[in-house]
């Protein structure tokens, strides 16, 4: 019988996967040793791949421990927490898991949008409580079809939420670092222009140190009173001490939010707010997305062990 492969698996991605991975490779789980990786030292030699997600992360000490190591197969589709830079200087391919959860980001921004806007939410519980004794008395709420949506990063999660949009008869405008040629959204040079111009201000961009802040305390001034900003990217491009001041203060009109700066950390601020809508970071958590992003983990790791290369690179 052929030797199984050696590989690393930093962290669990559900009962499921982890068997999986079991069965098939040598695999060595980190999180489960005591001692970590200096408990495994005898062991890294001929551990040519590590298994990851974007919760756990792949960080350049790691990276620095494993003299074997070719490729890091994340489950995922941010890597702001794997060293990118650190494995590419060694030649060391780095996988994430796009696009199949793409529909379902949007899917949830576009309930966040519509949960934000017309408060429904808060209509939910008015009703299950018993506070719904006549019609017409619950507050009125925001129209959303034919207003104007701009996408911060228009890239496919962006462009799937634009599709939407269009269905409700908005018009689209993004903010990028650059214009896309070939798509029939207005390009907006500055992010505050775009919050300006904007009804609703959608947070679609990679997360990290380049895009920390970047919905800065401008630009919730400029989307304004009746503005309202959701976010599916990543609770850090937010200046989130900013968002619940103009919330609070009645600068901005209301946000929903599936994710958030500290996560699991909420301002206790946001908890008694109508106008704000809460998820707790569920883009992609439907039974169907998490199935078909762990395959392509799997799929990853089968490819590059069997010679072929990573099926889905991040680039350098």
């Amino acid at each position: 019988m052929p030797e199984r492969a050696r590989i690393l698996q930093v962290g669990t991605l559900g009962d499921e996967t982890d068997a999986t991975l079991q069965a098939q490779y040598d695999v060595l789980r980190l999180w489960e040793t005591p001692g970590g990786l200096d408990a495994l030292a005898e062991r890294t030699a001929g551990i040519t791949a590590v298994v990851t997600s974007v919760r756990h992360g792949c960080r350049a000490d790691l990276i620095a421990r494993l003299p074997d190591l070719r490729a890091i197969c994340s489950w995922g589709v941010g890597y702001e927490t794997i060293d990118v830079a650190a494995a590419h200087a060694r030649g060391i391919a780095v996988s994430n898991t796009p696009e199949v959860l793409d529909d379902c980001v949007a899917d949830l921004a576009w309930a966040l949008l519509l949960a934000a806007a017309r408060r429904t939410s808060v209509a939910d519980r008015y009703v299950k409580t018993g506070q719904w004794r006549s019609i017409g008395a619950f507050p009125l709420s925001t129209r959303v079809s034919g207003k104007r949506m701009g996408i911060l990063g228009l890239g496919r999660i962006g462009e799937a939420i634009a599709r939407r949009g269009s269905g409700f008869g908005m018009e689209i405008g993004y903010h990028n670092r650059r214009a896309r040629a070939g798509v029939p959204y207005r390009y907006v040079e500055s992010l505050v222009e775009l919050a300006r111009w904007s009804d609703f201000l959608v947070v679609a961009c990679e997360g990290g140190p380049a895009t920390r802040h970047l919905v800065s305390a401008e630009v919730l001034d400029a989307l304004g009173p009746r503005g309202i900003v959701v976010n599916i990217a990543r609770g850090s491009v937010i200046d989130e001490a900013a968002m619940v001041r103009a919330l609070a203060e009645g600068r901005l009109g209301g946000a929903g939010l599936d994710v958030l700066e500290h996560e699991p950390a909420v301002p206790p601020e946001l908890l008694g707010m109508d106008q704000v809508a809460l998820t707790p970071h569920v883009g992609s958590a439907t039974h169907e997305t998490r199935r078909e992003m762990a395959q392509l983990v799997l799929d990853n790791l089968a490819s590059f062990l069997a010679g072929r290369g990573l099926l889905t690179l991040v680039a350098a």
